[in-house]
Formats: structure tokens, C-alpha cells, sequence
């Protein structure tokens, strides 16, 4: 995994939101940390990433 940010990624965490703030660019999270939701989830489907920002251009 590398990270095209001076911020370090989530090891593991593969995104592939590519207008996310916290994309590098190359399927890595650059948020500190993340959130995943809702609590009522019963399959893949169900959830979401709750640290979502969209990119401002």
C-alpha cells in the first residue's frame, strides 16, 4: 500500500470512494481513523463509511 499524501494511511483499509477528501489516489484511506455504521447493519450491503467527506474543487 503506498500513500501519495504526507499523511499516513490506514493499513488495511482499502477505499475506492475516489471523491473522498481522505482518498489518495490509489485505493488508501488517509484519515487518522474511520467510522463504519449503522449499528444496525446485517450484511455488506447495510454499511457505510461515516468518515465520508466529499472533495470541494
Amino acid at each position: 500500500m503506498s500513500c501519495h499524501h504526507t499523511d499516513c494511511c490506514n493499513p488495511g483499509v482499502r477505499c475506492d470512494v475516489k471523491n473522498c477528501v481522505y482518498h489518495d489516489g490509489d485505493q488508501s484511506c488517509t484519515a487518522n481513523k474511520i467510522n463504519v455504521g449503522p449499528t444496525y447493519a446485517v450484511s455488506t450491503a447495510d454499511t457505510a463509511c461515516a468518515t465520508f467527506k466529499p472533495q470541494t474543487k
